[in-house]
């Protein structure tokens, strides 16, 4: 019986211990999600790390930003890309993700101001119905984008390398400008309690 208990506590053991490892690494990202950089990603400086800010679903259906931390890009293809590679990834903190679980980025192309985002076609085919949903999905693409790369200021995104892509709601033919309109609008301070001390 002896035996079998140590066998129990040589497996039980080492499994705790991974499982606090990987909850702190979790606890720590979800932490970072929280905090919204105060400098812009073009401004960081020359830093391993930059701060980014990404766009997901509040409960309320609303665009909203979480912040993330990546590793630092060359360029602003690179930089672009990676934005996207983490938006695709899905939220870390309490959001909703606005895209489909297996939608990917064929390729990505600046010119001038304008970022060039091709996507596959399970994007416009797995959407859910709705302009709503399409709508804050392009957005949050688009603001992504534009929030982070202050030298882009439209975003075309094409399916399938369409240049006439349109969802089924949504005209996605022209280069889009970010709709920051589109975002949950800041908490409102709480009302103060009156202060009993002063005379009435």
């Amino acid at each position: 019986m002896k035996h079998k208990r140590r066998i129990g506590a040589d497996i039980i053991v080492p499994f705790m211990l991974i499982a606090v490892v990987f909850g702190g690494l979790f606890w720590q990202k979800y932490r970072e999600a929280t905090v919204l950089p105060t400098v812009p990603p073009a401004q960081q400086g020359d830093a391993a790390i930059r701060k980014v800010v990404l766009f997901f679903a509040n409960q309320d259906g609303r665009l909203a930003r979480e912040a993330r931390e990546t590793e630092r890009c060359n360029d602003a293809t690179d930089c672009a890309r990676s934005l996207l590679e983490e938006l695709f990834s899905g939220p870390v903190g309490d959001f909703d993700d606005l895209l489909p679980e297996w939608a990917s980025v064929n390729s990505v192309h600046l010119e001038g101001n304008i970022a060039k985002i091709d996507l596959d076609r399970v994007f416009a085919d797995e959407l859910p119905s709705g302009s709503s949903s399409e709508m804050l999905a392009v957005y949050a693409i688009v603001n992504t984008i534009c929030a982070n790369l202050p030298e882009i200021s439209r975003v075309k995104i094409t399916i399938d390398d369409n240049p006439q892509s349109r969802l089924k709601h949504l005209d996605l033919s022209e280069p889009l400008e970010p709709d920051y309109t589109l975002e949950a609008a800041p908490a409102a301070a709480s009302p103060q309690p009156p202060d009993s001390s002063k005379p009435r």
